[in-house]
């Protein structure tokens, strides 16, 4: 019930004026989220936010915690696991350097790639009401999205960074868009919209901020 209710506020659509921009001008500050487990141990995690400068990709800001987490994890509900944590950091920047507030976020996680279209980067940008894109390094097969032949055949047709194609599910929706995002990686990215852009948008930003397979605010 608290998915469908909060997924109604998911905006699909860029809302920013930097992102009407083919050069992102505008864009000066890109944040990154993740939580990170504890080797053997699935309660304790160190829960990171980054804000890199924008297009230098220069830390700007970095604050990592380590946090207690309680709740189960159930699959497509990882977000009540993990975005508490994360809000928490948005809203300890916010309140500690507001002027380094980023403009969006990239999530290690999907955003509308997932079983009832709310993964993480749409539960954390609707909380925040912040741009959020979702980028994950595994596809979640939801809607008839399988890793089976084709879809390895599409994955080694990416032949260079920047190359993409798009994941259409068995209902015929676009979900999101597998990026190669480094030559010297056949591994691709899975990205999807979370809140407040669109896929192209997401796709552009996250390609721009590769300098390795996985994005820099990410990364860092």
């Amino acid at each position: 019930r608290e998915q469908a209710r909060l997924k109604a506020s998911v905006v699909a659509e860029d809302t920013e004026e930097w992102q009407k921009d083919s050069g992102l001008a505008g864009l000066e500050r890109v944040g990154g989220v993740d939580l990170s487990y504890l080797k053997g141990d699935d309660t304790r995690a160190c829960a990171s936010l980054v804000v890199l400068s924008y297009p230098a990709l220069e830390v700007l800001y970095e604050d990592c915690r380590m946090v207690a987490v309680s709740a189960p994890y159930v699959p497509g509900f990882l977000a009540f696991r993990e975005v508490p944590f994360l809000v928490e950091a948005v809203q300890r920047l916010q309140q500690e350097e507001p002027k380094l507030k980023p403009q969006v976020l990239l999530v290690d996680g999907n955003g509308l790639l997932h079983p009832r279209g709310f993964g993480v980067a749409c539960h954390l940008g609707v909380l925040t009401d912040l741009p959020c894109i979702g980028v994950a390094k595994n596809l979640l097969q939801v809607d008839g999205l399988v890793r089976d032949e084709l879809h390895r055949e599409q994955v080694h047709s990416l032949q260079r960074e920047g190359d993409t194609f798009p994941l259409r599910g068995a209902s015929g929706g676009v979900l999101g868009m597998v990026l190669r995002s480094y030559n010297n990686s056949s591994k691709p990215l899975y990205i999807s919209v979370g809140h407040r852009v669109c896929l192209e948008t997401a796709v552009h930003l996250v390609k721009s901020c590769c300098r390795y397979r996985i994005p820099e605010p990410i990364r860092q």
